[in-house]
Formats: structure tokens, sequence, C-alpha cells
């Protein structure tokens, strides 16, 4: 009996956070989907999507912008975590003290102390929004920190290394061929909270005056309130489709290596 209570009691609270999650999302739709001059269904907010240039350049920009976090954060700091932890642990807790440093400072202050910064990215660069990209890998240092710190200790990094650099291998060889496929779902953790981040980061961007899908979204929910949930909505559900297919693609993947 007690067998049939607990299940009983875990699909209650299924439903329930279901419920929870499914009830805004389906509240958007709805709102999204509505006339408000008739109140009858319309497709004119979905459509806007594609239709409106502002829009449409706002979520290229915003996804451009998810592709070079990425980018960016693994390659500075995947790299930069496997060295320390094999060839200077006692590091370790220096470059964790500096990943997570930008938790404790607001993004107010960021953008202030980076102001004489972006003077100089804007003149030797220029003024293109995708420089943010520079900021957003310092904001998701933290939890892509993290992630990557939790698969590395899940292996024996240092014996692997060693067994790698006893063939011959380099340790260029060692961290892209080794020792990543071993962190691998560490790194697609890392890479999806990125992807989240800049997709729904608003306050640097739009103090630095750019303009991303998070400040078009307030700017259009002034004026199109509907195509504005509409947009909020697709990039939900364009993360909760990048999650699952990132799961995915971690369950394609050879297991061997892995023990």
């Amino acid at each position: 009996m007690s067998a049939v209570v607990s299940r009983v009691v875990r699909y209650l609270l299924l439903l329930a956070f279901a419920a929870f999650f499914a009830l805004p999302l389906l509240a958007l739709l709805d709102f999204s989907t509505t006339d408000l001059r008739t109140g009858g269904r319309t497709g004119e907010a979905w459509a806007s999507l594609v239709e409106d240039p502002t829009l449409t350049e706002a979520i290229r920009t915003s996804l451009l912008l998810a592709a070079l976090t990425v980018v960016g954060m693994v390659v500075l700091l995947v790299p930069t975590m496997v060295w320390v932890r094999l060839r200077i642990p006692r590091a370790t807790r220096l470059v964790e003290f500096l990943c997570l440093l930008p938790l404790t400072i607001p993004a107010l202050v960021i953008v202030v102390g980076l102001g004489n910064v972006y003077a100089w990215v804007d003149y030797l660069v220029g003024d293109s929004p995708l420089t943010l990209a520079f900021v957003y890998v310092v904001l998701v240092l933290p939890y892509a920190y993290r992630a990557i710190d939790v698969a590395l200790s899940a292996i024996d990094s240092t014996t692997l290394s060693e067994a790698a650099r006893s063939l011959g291998a380099g340790w260029t060889t060692v961290i892209v061929r080794v020792v990543v496929p071993n962190i691998w779902p560490g790194v697609l953790g890392a890479a999806f909270i990125s992807i989240a981040l800049v997709l729904g980061e608003y306050t640097v961007a739009s103090l630095l005056n750019f303009d991303t899908l998070p400040v078009v979204l307030v700017l259009l929910q002034k004026s199109d309130a509907p195509a504005s949930m509409a947009a909020a909505l697709a990039s939900i559900l364009f993360a909760a489709l990048l999650l699952v297919g990132l799961s995915l693609l971690d369950r394609r993947r050879p297991t061997t290596g892995r023990n």
C-alpha cells in the first residue's frame, strides 16, 4: 500500500509542477493569439516575428551573440580549467574565485566599469552589438565554471592525461581528444546555461544601447503587447527545444572512453 501511495504522490507532484510551468505558457499563447479588438483568434502577432525587421534583426543578433558566447566560453574556460587541474592544482582556488567574481558585482557596476573599455572596442572593432559577446563571456563564467568543474571532478583526469602523455600525446591532444570527451556533458550544460543567459540578458545590453532580443521585447511591449508575448514564448520554446536537443546529443555519443 505504501508503494501505491508513494507512486500516487509522485504523480500528483509531477502534475503540480507541470501545471506550474505550463499555465503561464498557455496564458502567453492565449494572449498572443487573441485579437484585442474583436476578441477572436489571430496569428498576426506570430507572423510579425518574421515580418518585423527590427524584431527579426534582434533575434538574429541574440542568436549570434549566444553562439559567440558559447565559443568564447569553451575556448577560454575549458583549456584553462583542465590545465590548472593537471599542472598547477594550487591555482584552482584562484581560478574559481576569478570565475565567481562576476556574481558579486552588479550588472550596473560592470557596465560603468566597462564604459572606457568599450570606447576602445568601438574604436578598434566598431559599434556592432556582437561586441557584447566580450561581456557575456564574463557574465557566464560563474555558471559555466560550476558545470565544467563538476564534470572534471567526476573523472580521474590526472591518470587519463598521464596515460595519453606516456603514449606520446601532446597537451593539445590530451585536452581535445582525451579530457573533453569525458567531460562533454558538463560542457554541454555550460553551453546551454550560456545560451539561456544571453537570450534573457537585458541590463547590460540596454545600458550599452544595443538592440538585442530582450531589449526589443521590452520596447515592443509598449506598442504591440501580443507580438511581444509571442516573441517571449517563442524564445522560451526555443530554449526548451535546445535543452532537449543537447540531451539527445549527449545520449547518442558513444560511451566508450567514459568508463
